[in-house]
């Protein structure tokens, strides 16, 4: 199997692997177990998504789409913090 993705989260894990299956690429999380070992730390480096070897091209062109599109949902999350904050008088 080959690593087709380095997840920051559990839950962008299996956004991954949801939407490599649904494309018809088989998938599967590895590391997401260690999660609960590591207790409050950065589950980064830890859990990764694996496709057989075969699927590997198909694999990356899916990635890199979804980097794209967490990366712009995290872009205008920040965003909407920066702007959204209210400031309470003292």
């Amino acid at each position: 199997m080959r690593i087709a993705y380095h997840a920051e989260t559990l839950i962008d894990a299996h956004l991954v692997k949801d939407a490599l299956e649904h494309a018809g690429i088989p998938a599967f999380v590895s590391g997401e177990f260690l999660i609960g070992a590591i207790g409050q730390l950065p589950a980064r480096d830890f859990i990764e998504v694996r496709v057989p070897e075969s699927a590997g091209d198909a694999a990356d062109a899916i990635v890199r789409d979804i980097e794209a599109q967490l990366a712009e949902a995290r872009a205008a999350a920040a965003a909407d913090d920066d702007f959204g904050a209210t400031t309470i008088p003292a």
